[in-house]
């Protein structure tokens, strides 16, 4: 008998039983998942049926990181990113490319087999950041806001952009896969971004428009007002996809439009989309350590170590440094951006992706090294978010003013 379904549903009812513990501990959720499925997966008890091979997980994880993009952008305050847009402007304008090099030269240093794209290829998907790993960091009030707003717009944007730039190095990698359609990697990146900008911005609208003036002629009833930015989240992805353009830019550039439609916080309206894309991380985290991180474990080595050590702390940090230099930040402030870069939900996704849409010389190696670092990362910047975002929130207390001169003069830069 196949007890799949029994096993995801037992195990999202016992992190529901204990959630109010998890809230704000240094356990995660997603730690617990993985844990779940590690347990229940082919290696230890097997109640995992694998056969399922690795499409399931891409959907779960591509539907999941979809609300969590709409829905984060929607919560940002734009006019607050405004006043600080030069810490993700940073992050992605310099940090992003410098992350794909680094992570690129390591990759072919420590794993001498894989040929120039495929290093590539490594330091591309293992380039996104997923900041619900450390939700804590984003979350907590006391972190000055653009630093949080920083973060979270870097996770929202940082995966929609490498989406391009992976389908390119695949292209090039394994000239039969057909992953880029017939295109040149210039027009591919312009109609992942292009398409996705327009996906988002058109959904936005449509589902901006129903809030705003069936609102005002009191036409939606108050359990439905929930429904509308899912079902926004699912457009913009949709029709972005539509159009060979990138779901995930898509998602993210539909929230923060459509806060703009409705000029206010979604607040409550957004309260259906985080319960859905909470349950969904969680069966995402189950599957991924079941049918993905548990056979890897089965095959560590140190370079595979040496390697996830690495993306997490040196491959992101040293980027971090640099992109940063002009701005003068505080230590506490530089190793704290530098640290908080999760690899997640983006990173499961491109791997699959890579699996499933290309033959590459050393597949497997790039997926092992790949679901390592993301299993490596749940726990560390899960045990890490709450305690650190507490420490780093005490020492900006007090020192308000030798933090806060510097960013804003490098703001004013421009």
């Amino acid at each position: 008998m196949d007890w799949s379904l029994t096993t995801v549903a037992l195990a999202l009812i016992a992190v529901a039983a204990v959630s109010k513990r998890l809230s704000g501990s240094p356990i995660t959720p997603a730690m617990v998942f993985v844990s779940i499925g590690l347990l229940v997966g082919p290696k230890v008890l097997d109640e995992i049926n694998i056969a399922s091979t690795s499409s399931t997980e891409r959907a779960l994880a591509e539907a999941t990181l979809a609300l969590v993009l709409f829905s984060d952008a929607s919560s940002i305050d734009l006019r607050a990113l405004r006043r600080g847009a030069s810490v993700p402007l940073r992050l992605l304008g310099i940090g992003l490319p410098l992350t794909i090099a680094l992570g690129a030269l390591a990759a072919a240093v420590i794993f001498g087999e894989l040929t120039f794209w495929e290093a590539v290829i490594v330091g591309v998907i293992l380039a996104p950041t997923d900041a619900a790993l450390g939700l804590a960091v984003v979350t907590d009030p006391r972190v000055p806001t653009r630093i949080r707003q920083g973060l979270n717009v870097e996770s929202g944007l940082n995966d929609g952009i490498c989406v391009p730039l992976l389908f390119a190095a695949v292209a090039a990698a394994d000239v039969t896969s057909g992953i880029s359609g017939g295109r040149t990697g210039t027009t591919l990146l312009f109609e992942e971004v292009g398409y996705g900008i327009v996906g988002g911005v058109a959904a936005a609208l449509v589902v901006g428009a129903v809030v705003v003036y069936a609102g005002r002629r009191d036409l939606i009833q108050g359990a439905w007002s929930q429904v509308i930015p899912a079902a926004g989240a699912v457009l913009a992805y949709g029709t972005a996809s539509a159009l060979d353009g990138s779901g995930f830019i898509a998602a993210f550039v539909g929230g923060m439009v459509f806060r703009g439609v409705i000029n206010r916080d979604p607040g409550e309206m957004n309260r259906l989309t985080e319960e859905v894309e909470d349950v969904l991380s969680g069966v995402t985290f189950l599957v991924f350590g079941a049918i993905l991180l548990g056979p890897a474990l089965g095959e560590l080595s140190w370079n595979l170590v040496l390697y996830a050590v690495l993306s997490l702390t040196v491959v992101r940090m040293v980027p971090v440094a640099i992109a940063m230099l002009d701005a003068h930040p505080r230590l506490p402030t530089l190793g704290f951006l530098g640290w908080f870069g999760p690899r997640g939900l983006a990173s499961i996704v491109f791997a699959v992706i890579v699996i499933e849409d290309s033959q590459l010389p050393h597949e497997h190696l790039i997926v092992l090294v790949v679901y390592l670092t993301v299993g490596l990362s749940v726990f560390a910047h899960g045990l890490t978010a709450a305690p650190l975002a507490d420490r780093y929130a005490d020492w900006f207390e007090r020192h308000p003013r030798n933090q806060a001169p510097p960013m804003r003069t490098a703001h004013r830069r421009g």
